[in-house]
């Protein structure tokens, strides 16, 4: 298994493909394997640059608590050592969070930036959603956990339409969901504390993609919206009939949006 040691973790990273290179950061419950669906189609194309940060999937957990500003200059350390000086960056949800902490700090590696369900700043209505997952998994229980989290990441229709699947699907994800997976779980939702850099999203002055979804009750198109109004070179598409975790209700629509980003970028867009 690909592994990188930096700053005394091992930090697990996968790449697919050829061409110019596309860091995909995971949102909080996801990992390298989350990608999976899409490396077929992306890498005959583009150079998928996968990576687990701290405190998710195979890479080493934290021994403290931290803000995301470890994952930032770990993420740059990384990206020296494979080479990369010259990237296409997305994130979704906390990885959106992560990736424009690192393009305000090192924007002058990132070509573009593309920012899926996220938001520029981690205000009451987020920090609620994110204290009822920390007690949900402040209790070590996965019945109470899955039961207090799954629903909330998807639309109610796809919900019940996938309820039998979900359901199968929980003894699979309950083989992960041990003391440890919970303490990298809440450490996580501990590092966005103080998460406000909406006064400086300004100055992502590179092409920026960002993607809402209509029914997304974790961080909903206002908050999406007001990163479109504050940077100059970005757009903003919807995808309906969608809840947080876009990627797997609309996954082909996803990765269309992605890619039509990528192969229509105009680095001389006008600054709105």
């Amino acid at each position: 298994m690909p592994y990188l040691e930096i700053k005394n973790k091992r930090i697990y990273y996968r790449e697919h493909g050829e061409g110019e290179v596309v860091v995909f950061l995971n949102g909080m419950m996801m990992s390298t394997i989350s990608w999976s669906p899409f490396i077929k189609v992306f890498s005959r194309e583009y150079k998928m640059l996968l990576v687990d940060l701290i405190d998710q999937g195979f890479s080493d957990k934290a021994d403290n608590d931290y803000d995301q500003n470890m994952h930032v200059e770990i993420l740059k350390e990384l990206l020296e050592e494979l080479g990369y000086d010259k990237i296409h960056l997305f994130g979704i949800s906390y990885g959106g969070q992560v990736a424009q902490l690192f393009t305000l700090r090192y924007k002058y590696m990132v070509k573009s930036l593309i920012l899926s369900n996220t938001t520029s700043n981690v205000d009451n209505h987020i920090k609620r959603n994110l204290q009822t997952w920390y007690k949900a998994a402040k209790t070590y229980d996965s019945d109470l956990f899955l039961k207090t989290v799954i629903p909330s990441l998807y639309s109610e229709k796809f919900y019940k339409e996938n309820f039998e699947w979900f359901n199968g699907n929980k003894k699979q994800l309950k083989r992960i969901l041990n003391k440890e997976w919970y303490e990298a779980f809440m450490r996580g939702i501990k590092s966005t504390d103080g998460f406000d850099i909406s006064f400086k999203i300004k100055e992502f002055d590179i092409p920026t993609l960002i993607i809402s979804s209509d029914l997304d009750e974790i961080m909903p198109i206002r908050y999406q919206k007001y990163i479109y109004e504050k940077t100059p070179c970005s757009r903003w598409i919807l995808i309906k009939d969608s809840g947080h975790a876009c990627i797997y209700e609309k996954p082909h629509e996803f990765i269309s949006i992605l890619l039509g980003f990528l192969k229509t970028i105009d680095f001389n867009m006008i600054i709105r």
